[in-house]
């Protein structure tokens, strides 16, 4: 057992009171292993301790109108397991005022915890029921598990911590209360008091001991303010110096740029371009002409445009006798970025081919050989592009589609591609799903943001309507009905192949379609396992109008451009991400004629539902992003696990907004100051960011 001197961030989970191996090995289950662990496991909530009722107290307040919590001790007196669909689980309390029936559903696990005799505290909403007093779904504390060593706690707040069935929230805070003062004492502040004071932030060791142990609610906020501070101070400072890394210390090919050039480019449009296209290609045409690398974000609502602005960037550097580079995520969105990008340079003596994982190995040497020696301008490809036998005579710009696809790691590969180690492209990523502000400031906070924000000229915004399955034969009548007038349409479904699921399927809907209500319509399939030569048929025949209708996956929920197909039906809508929803219905709507998009739904939780209405309540992608955050939460919307940015465990984007802007100008102004966090003061400032963020921000060199 360990003495309180004793007592560090390593002091394994078996050297606290009250924890042996089996114990230990609950804790395991939840990720902490050591004392330190134990600190950083936070409450999830705060319950205010209540003046314990006798029974008899208890049912009086419920018979005078109490709403609030109540809290009681007394025997179990009987426990009942009522087996069914909806397990239910009674047991009955007495004291020597009365008694109170106690019922939990879908809870199983309680019956293994109370047995009769046992004293016990429960804390809940009390009511009448058939004139007994009831609490439902109470929680309660088995009082032999009480601590009889540890003084009662002053705090008049007790914290609820995240455990498990076999590891109780009680049992979780008696470890931390063993701990807390001994290493709250320990923690050494990676913040300066003076900065902590200007910006009335506690100290580190305090708002560890305020946030597991608070007196009132003023301690509770404080301690959260100072640690959700510290979170997003921290992923700014590496966000902050990331930008000075790669603007200060890298150099990138200064690209030409005057009017002569910009009239030659825009020459090659079959269209002229838009205002908002304009400007965006004035912002990266400048990043261009300098020798520090661009890195810069193109976000765009569907249709607006960006492949026309990330070809004339690509131009550039083409024409100053450079190579480009563009990557997308898959091999069906490469090959129509080939064909659009080829189309609009036709009779032009840019050489332009494809680079993807599907070619003959006799046809892919050869264009590496062709890449390498310069003989090809303008490289389109996937994740093929970034294995190392990819080597560029000179890359001068790498375009990345679909941002939210490919981390900071990726980015990193591609800067490397170029013979001339001392030079490295610019890069520009290019998203079709705009990125709420708050996140554009810290997953992609290393990137400068250019937005188009007008449609294409000709482009009409489809009508969204949600139906209930029911109707589905209403749609498909007035799908049928549209084809027959010579338009087009697609049928979106979640699966390829037909599961116990019950979700449709490809093969299995086409079937149903092309023997019912699509039966005098040519109907293909489109999906992400036909290959390159399937793809390429399929795309030629529903483009040339020879196809009248695609059942298909998500494949086409970028990319594809077929200006009369007028149409779509999305099975299962509620399935999807409120983002896809909208890419896919991007697909329509993208020629003159009214366009339809009718959404084929039955949601079963209230986030589905919400997503059905706020994909038919607009059709702006901004709006769409904002209530995709509000709806998911940033931790789901693109996500540590896309992003390659690790989870914020404190900070909350959509309510600390005010704390993030105050980081990021601190951060900026940080960096400025400091590049490289190289002060002896900063020491442990650097090696938190750098064990933190390092590896996700490609920060392991810096320094």
């Amino acid at each position: 057992m360990s003495s309180p001197e004793d007592i560090s961030a390593n002091l394994p989970l078996t050297s606290i009171p009250g924890i042996g191996d089996r114990i230990a090995s609950l804790f395991h289950h939840l990720g902490i292993h050591r004392a330190g662990d134990l600190m950083r496991h936070l409450p999830l909530r705060y319950e205010h301790e209540l003046a314990e009722h006798t029974l008899m107290d208890a049912r009086q307040a419920v018979e005078e109108g109490e709403q609030g919590l109540l809290s009681a001790r007394g025997f179990v007196a009987a426990v009942r397991r009522q087996r069914g669909r909806a397990a239910r689980i009674e047991a009955t309390i007495e004291d020597e005022t009365g008694t109170a029936r106690l019922v939990w559903f879908n809870a199983g696990w309680v019956a293994n915890k109370l047995l009769p005799g046992l004293e016990i505290m429960v804390t809940g909403k009390g009511s009448l029921y058939q004139g007994h007093l009831q609490f439902s779904n109470p929680r309660f504390t088995l009082m032999a598990d009480e601590d009889t060593e540890t003084p009662e706690r002053a705090a008049a707040m007790r914290p609820i911590y995240p455990g498990s069935e076999e590891l109780s929230s009680p049992r979780i805070e008696r470890a931390v209360r063993h701990v807390l003062e001994p290493m709250c004492a320990q923690i050494e502040d990676s913040l300066p008091e003076a900065y902590r004071e200007e910006r009335n932030l506690i100290p580190l060791g305090q708002a560890y001991k305020w946030i597991h142990a608070p007196e009132n609610e003023d301690q509770a906020f404080q301690a959260r303010q100072r640690l959700a501070f510290d979170e997003l101070l921290l992923m700014q400072l590496g966000v902050m110096m990331r930008r000075h890394q790669l603007r200060k210390t890298l150099k990138a090919p200064a690209l030409r740029w005057d009017d002569e050039l910009d009239a030659r480019i825009r020459d090659r449009f079959p269209f002229p371009l838009t205002s908002s296209q304009s400007r965006v290609i004035r912002e990266i045409a400048l990043d261009l002409s300098k020798p520090a690398p661009m890195n810069r974000l193109l976000q765009g609502d569907v249709g607006a445009g960006k492949t026309a602005v990330a070809l004339y960037g690509m131009l550039a550097a083409v024409a100053s006798g450079h190579q480009a580079a563009l990557m997308a995520p898959t091999e069906i969105l490469a090959e129509q970025h080939l064909g659009s990008i080829r189309g609009m340079l036709e009779k032009s003596d840019v050489r332009v081919e494809l680079l993807t994982g599907n070619l003959s190995e006799r046809v892919r040497k050869e264009r590496l050989e062709r890449i390498e020696a310069g003989q090809i301008d303008i490289v389109i490809g996937t994740h093929a592009l970034l294995t190392k036998s990819v080597r560029f005579k000179s890359l001068a710009l790498a375009v990345i589609d679909e941002q939210h696809r490919f981390g900071v790691a990726q980015r990193a590969a591609l800067r490397e591609k170029s013979k001339d180690q001392a030079m490295v492209p610019h890069v520009l990523v290019m998203t079709a799903t705009p990125i709420p502000r708050t996140l554009s400031l810290t997953l992609f906070g290393d990137l400068d943001v250019s937005t188009i924000d007008e449609r294409l000229p000709g482009r009409t915004a489809p009508v969204t309507r949600v139906v209930t399955q029911d109707k589905r034969p209403d749609v498909y009548g007035y799908l049928a009905q549209r084809l027959s007038n010579g338009d087009q349409g697609y049928v979106v479904v979640p699966a390829i192949d037909e599961s116990e699921s019950g979700l449709a399927d490809v093969h299995g809907h086409l079937e149903y379609l092309a023997g019912g209500p699509l039966e005098n319509c040519t109907i293909e399939a489109m999906h992400g396992r036909l290959d390159a030569v399937e793809r390429d048929s399929v795309m030629s025949r529903f483009r040339s109008g020879e196809t009248q209708c695609l059942v298909a996956t998500v494949v086409i929920e970028v990319g594809v451009d077929v200006p009369n197909a007028t149409m779509m039906v999305i099975e299962h809508a509620e399935r999807f991400g409120l983002a896809q929803l909208h890419q896919l219905r991007g697909r329509v709507g993208r020629g003159l004629k009214e366009s339809v998009c009718a959404l084929v739904g039955a949601p079963t939780t209230d986030e589905g539902q919400r997503r059905l209405e706020a994909i038919a309540s607009t059709d702006d992608g901004f709006k769409i992003a904002e209530l995709d955050l509000e709806i998911r939460g940033p931790g789901e919307l693109f996500g540590a696990r896309q992003s390659g940015m690790p989870p914020l465990l404190v900070a909350d984007l959509l309510r600390d907004g005010a704390l993030l802007n105050q980081a990021r100008h601190d951060a900026a102004a940080w960096i400025d100051r400091s590049p490289d966090l190289a002060e002896e003061s900063e020491a442990l400032l650097r090696r938190k960011l750098l064990l933190v963020y390092g590896a996700a921000l490609g920060l392991g060199d810096v320094g």
